[in-house]
């Protein structure tokens, strides 16, 4: 089955948030300073990241591709090695089933950032579970490497770290050892975040990102988008797997077989439950570390009940994957139907044509400004090489909570970048976020009167309206 859901994949192009990334990173590498100069909420190593995937392989769908791809594996891999003790069954019959939910989820789950999280805090976990079982200082060490970089891309994993520390605090405290191993995690935890810090205000990014994460990010952003009713994406599918999972741990208990390492990966699952609901967007990709360590505990008692002929346990976590496996298997189908004429059909369309209505309109050194979240404008943008006049990669920071002083702030600083650096163009999508369409611009009375008057429209695509900079305006 995951071999066809794989096979199905190589089609995903590179869509929805990932070129966004993308486009933040390339101006990073031309010598634009995060923050100061791109606005974004995302912590500095997801553009880290990115950047190193640009320099490597490119900017093209194939070698976004074979990237996703090549960290489904090394997430498959982690699975494997967390769940080795429980044997051959539990360590493949994991990563095989980490790498069918990712591949039923298409391409718009493709390189998302809690999907590139999941390495770091499944070696995390590694490390401390195998520090419980060997006590070499050495692999708190590594293990809190790993967690300190997953900090870097999504600050949440700071929770799970908090939770291994106490494990490990706990575990020195009843075991009368030195007090080296309690202090060596939380010291390597600091180091990733430490550097990036270090980089940050090496380059002057530190007022910026704090003003952004300070001012806008923790009260506004964090209460942005929130659904009005929760909900549990692909909840058909977790019933199934949740159960196994449920299962396998009760297995565990009732055959006297719970182990530290049970625990570490029990914590995981809390931790991606508390992921998925601090976040408050409800959004799917939000649910991978769940879906990470779910995956290594829901084969880890199949072998040990079918050998001891615990049959009860046995076949129902046998029954139960199963129709896990049927589901992804159907979700995979319908991601696929979604690539040849879905919403990632329909949006890969519309950046192909913003870039040939944009393209002969544009002169060497031209700048393009869009109003837009995730409808292609800055893929756009990254196919052709072209930057903003403004650090807005998005236009949503300027459509809520209006009366208050940071988005009156946000708000004269894009009006005042069009004026100082009037782009040749200004590209208007139809479609915003969380719910305006294109009448969110009549909401931004400044930002209309300058579209009026020194702006015509000029070409009128699916979705988007191009405005042309009038002669001598």
């Amino acid at each position: 089955m995951v071999a066809l859901l794989a096979w199905r994949s190589r089609g995903w192009p590179l869509i929805h948030d990932a070129p966004i990334m993308h486009y933040i990173a390339w101006r990073i590498a031309g010598g634009a300073v995060p923050y100061r100069d791109v606005f974004d909420m995302n912590f500095p190593g997801v553009y880290v990241l990115h950047g190193a995937v640009l320099r490597a392989l490119g900017p093209g769908d194939h070698a976004w591709r074979a990237f996703d791809l090549a960290w489904l594996g090394l997430g498959g891999a982690c699975v494997a090695a967390l769940a080795a003790p429980w044997g051959a069954v539990a360590a493949v019959g994991g990563a095989l089933v980490f790498a069918a939910y990712h591949l039923a989820g298409g391409a718009g789950q493709a390189g998302q950032r809690d999907f590139l999280l999941c390495p770091f805090l499944l070696v995390g976990a590694l490390g401390v579970a195998r520090w419980l079982e060997r006590r070499r200082v050495v692999d708190l060490a590594w293990g809190g490497l790993a967690l300190g970089a997953g900090v870097t891309l999504k600050p949440h994993a700071i929770v799970f770290a908090g939770l291994l520390a106490v494990v490990v605090a706990v575990r020195v405290w009843r075991s009368s050892a030195g007090a080296l191993a309690a202090g060596v995690f939380p010291s390597a935890v600091a180091v990733a975040p430490a550097a990036v810090m270090l980089w940050l205000a090496t380059i002057g990014a530190l007022p910026a990102w704090r003003a952004i994460v300070v001012d806008y990010l923790l009260p506004l952003y964090g209460k942005l988008g929130r659904p009005p009713a929760w909900g549990f994406h692909r909840w058909q599918v977790w019933i199934p797997l949740g159960a196994a999972v449920v299962l396998s741990v009760a297995g565990a208990v009732t055959g006297r077989r719970f182990s530290m390492r049970h625990l570490v990966v029990s914590l995981g699952v809390l931790y991606g439950l508390v992921h998925y609901v601090s976040q408050g967007k409800g959004w799917e990709y939000h649910v991978y570390p769940l879906a990470a360590f779910a995956s290594v505990l829901a084969f880890a008692e199949l072998a040990a009940a079918w050998r001891t002929r615990r049959w009860p346990t046995a076949v129902a976590v046998a029954v139960a994957l199963l129709i896990a496996a049927v589901m992804l298997q159907t979700k995979g189908a319908e991601a696929a139907a979604a690539v040849r004429a879905g919403w990632i059909s329909d949006k890969a369309q519309r950046v192909n044509a913003v870039v040939a209505d944009l393209r002969p309109r544009l002169g060497p050194g031209d700048t393009v400004q869009v109003l837009d979240t995730t409808e292609g404008g800055i893929h756009a943008l990254l196919r052709l090489g072209v930057a903003e006049p403004s650090r807005f990669v998005y236009d949503f920071h300027f459509f809520h909570d209006v009366t208050t002083p940071v988005v009156r702030g946000l708000r004269a600083e894009l009006v005042d970048a069009l004026r100082a650096r009037p782009p040749r163009l200004i590209v208007v999508f139809a479609r915003g976020w969380p719910a305006r369409g294109a009448e969110r611009v009549d909401t931004f009375p400044e930002l209309r009167q300058l579209l009026e008057r020194a702006y015509r429209p000029d070409a009128t695509g699916d979705g988007y309206v191009i405005h042309a900079k009038r002669d001598g305006s």
